[in-house]
């Protein structure tokens, strides 16, 4: 099937590249362009995408923002935010307002493409260049919530897979922290984010921090 994307930049000439290099793609489909948040918001309500790619400093209205506006309309689509190295203030909202994740603008165009078909897919991305800046950012911003009852269901397990996600670590690094095979990673951070009601590892990121399960910097 053809994701269908719209590409969010005030800035053309970012947003032309962009397109040239999804467009490119058999299965990738720019449907639409936006230069400020309010257009975004306008053109995703009538081209109906799979993925936005969110630029976060906008006019008019913020990408902060049109993420919040629009993953909170019905059957939202996925959001995938383009950053850069200076706007960690910035990243710890857009995770709890739920976005799917982040990408360098100075991203390879295969890691452009490999993330757009991992957000697409339901899954959760956070460029490697810039996770462990993400995680000690909201961290230090997060104020520790008492653990709610859910958290007393996972298995000894479990709460040790919760705890290397929240350290930013992939299944590969988890699978080889714990001698484990990757698919029964798979498989246990399944059943964390079910436990838990969450919809996917970086929302699970968000709730290890915010309930005192790992502390920013923690090794």
């Amino acid at each position: 099937m053809t994701v269908r994307v719209v590409v969010a930049d005030d800035q053309v000439l970012v947003r032309a590249g962009l397109k040239m290099v999804l467009d490119a793609e058999p299965d990738i489909e720019v449907v639409g362009e936006a230069g400020d948040g309010e257009e975004v918001l306008r053109v995703a309500r009538n081209v109906k995408p799979d993925v936005v790619l969110m630029d976060i400093r906008m006019p008019v209205l913020d990408g902060l923002e049109a993420s919040r506006r629009l993953l909170a309309t019905d059957a939202p689509p996925k959001v995938l935010v383009l950053t850069t190295f200076d706007e960690e203030e910035y990243l710890y909202e857009a995770l709890r307002a739920g976005t799917s994740g982040f990408l360098l603008k100075v991203s390879p165009p295969e890691q452009l493409i490999a993330a757009v078909h991992t957000v697409a897919a339901g899954n959760a991305l956070i460029d490697p260049a810039v996770t462990r800046r993400v995680i000690a950012a909201f961290g230090r911003r997060a104020a520790v919530r008492p653990p709610p009852r859910e958290l007393s269901e996972l298995t000894g397990r479990e709460h040790e897979i919760l705890t290397l996600l929240a350290r930013g670590l992939s299944n590969q690094e988890i699978a080889a922290e714990l001698i484990i095979g990757d698919a029964t990673v798979k498989t246990h951070v399944a059943r964390v984010l079910m436990k838990l009601g969450l919809r996917d590892r970086v929302q699970a990121v968000v709730f290890a921090y915010e309930h005192g399960i790992v502390e920013p910097g923690q090794a």
